[in-house]
């Protein structure tokens, strides 16, 4: 683990990553009010950015409750670019998570879409729940951290699920897509072009279906499903095989990844564990650099390697403040969207373990391999939702096509959190959209690839 410790380091240090309340007191950002005063106001108090002084900061004044049922507003921040008469209009550019705030971003994004600024005012913005106004649960976000997959301490879940309290349904992407409406309106613009990124995908295309006429043009990198994440990861299983397989002729390595992979999970019963553990890696070195080793090792019965692997993830990789990615919003918004094997979390809590089971019992090596059923139903968010407590959740759409608009599709050849299977799923409900799949890249394509094909498309789908 020396090596790769190192190696690691080294490329932390070259990626960024764009990745509990009391009872008595609401979210930080949220303002007390006997109405919605504001809401219409635009964005308020423009100043340079404190960060990025290059670039303009402000508040959008956004209602907490839209039924009007709880009182107050909430400030969400927000970032742009000060060419206020781009000729394109306004490029929004949402992150991902669910948790990742967004303009603390603007500087390091400007610069990845640089060739675009000239003929678009870029924006971003904390969704609600994130950023400065982070949801905080400090146990999950230990356990946590940036990751999905990582399997909390029950305790941890009942006490956020305790701290965000009823206010938790008010976090769901049904709100955040309300928020974007606001903001759109709050910047003068009659359209808007939308660039989402891994959660932001799935929110893209949830505003162009609730909003069909305020949609310029989409930009769906490393792509979540319209009708939302799968919480059995069926999708990710099955790619795990493929992605190690590619990584692993890319560097030379002389073994079989998958097939140890499964004699792993066969042996150890960790393949939640693995899943997790790989998802993050992927973050910061595509070629998944020493874990067929790693693998092989485990494989044969020496699971030392794994069990450092595991420990240096969780503690050099996924460890995140809820300021970079707050787990409270994450479980809030998942367990409000997400459709699971019991159903939704309008679900009685206890009804919902025996739905999980019989779920596990059907599922079929075929899915799974190579891993296992047991995987499938044990993973992170999975387990965070089972527990939380019931509310009433959003409708979620009817799956349909999106918006007869441009869309680009873009992923890339090495990502196991959204891998391309999914990507190709998607396209089947868009009209004539352009598919750019990158080789080499992991998640997060415009942010993270080395390999510039996939920001050049953007330009040149943008621009045409």
């Amino acid at each position: 683990m020396t090596s790769m410790r190192g190696r690691v380091a080294a490329l932390l240090g070259a990626v960024a990553v764009v990745a509990g309340s009391a009872l008595s007191a609401p979210p930080a950002g949220f303002a007390v009010a006997a109405g919605v005063p504001g809401v219409d106001g635009g964005i308020t108090g423009q100043a340079p950015c404190p960060e990025a002084p290059g670039f303009i900061c402000g508040t959008l004044t956004v209602p907490f409750d839209r039924s009007g049922a709880v009182p107050g507003t909430l400030g969400l921040r927000v970032a742009l670019t000060g060419n206020s008469a781009a000729p394109r209009g306004d490029l929004l550019f949402l992150t991902g998570g669910p948790g990742q705030p967004g303009a603390s971003a603007i500087e390091r994004m400007a610069g990845k879409l640089e060739p675009l600024l000239k003929d678009y005012r870029l924006v971003m913005f904390d969704q609600r729940g994130t950023g400065q106004g982070a949801l905080q649960c400090p146990g999950l976000q230990e356990d946590m951290g940036s990751s999905d997959l990582a399997v909390p301490r029950r305790q941890s879940i009942a006490d956020c699920a305790a701290a965000l309290g009823p206010d938790a349904r008010h976090y769901s992407t049904a709100d955040t897509v309300a928020d974007i409406d606001l903001l759109r309106r709050a910047l003068g613009a009659r359209k808007l072009t939308l660039d989402g990124v891994s959660y932001g995908s799935f929110v893209a295309q949830r505003y162009a279906l609730a909003h069909p006429t305020r949609v310029a043009r989409l930009v769906l990198d490393s792509v979540v499903p319209q009708q939302g994440f799968d919480p059995l990861d069926l999708a990710a299983l099955p790619a795990t095989a493929r992605v190690l397989r590619a990584a692993c002729r890319a560097t030379g390595c002389t073994t079989d990844p998958a097939a140890d992979l499964a004699a792993t999970v066969r042996r150890y019963g960790n393949g939640a564990r693995i899943l997790s553990a790989l998802t993050g890696y992927e973050f910061v070195d595509p070629d998944y650099g020493g874990v067929p080793e790693i693998l092989h090792e485990a494989a044969a019965g020496r699971p030392e390697k794994l069990l450092e692997f595991f420990e240096f993830v969780h503690l050099e990789v996924d460890a995140a403040p809820a300021e970079e990615l707050s787990q409270g919003l994450h479980s809030a918004a998942l367990c409000a969207d997400s459709r699971f094997p019991w159903g939704t979390t309008d679900t009685p809590v206890d009804s919902r373990p025996a739905a999980l089971e019989r779920t596990r019992e059907r599922l079929t090596a075929e899915q799974t391999w190579p891993y296992d059923a047991a995987t499938a139903t044990g993973l992170g968010s999975m387990l965070v939702c089972l527990h939380w407590p019931r509310e009433q959740v959003p409708p979620a759409p009817h799956r349909r096509k999106l918006p007869n608009v441009p869309v680009l599709l873009l992923g890339g050849d090495r990502d196991i959190s959204t891998p391309y299977e999914l990507l190709y799923e998607q396209a089947e409900s868009m009209h004539h959209p352009q598919i750019v799949i990158v080789p080499g890249a992991a998640h997060s394509v415009q942010n993270r690839a080395d390999n510039p094909a996939g920001r050049q498309a953007v330009y040149d789908f943008l621009l045409r």
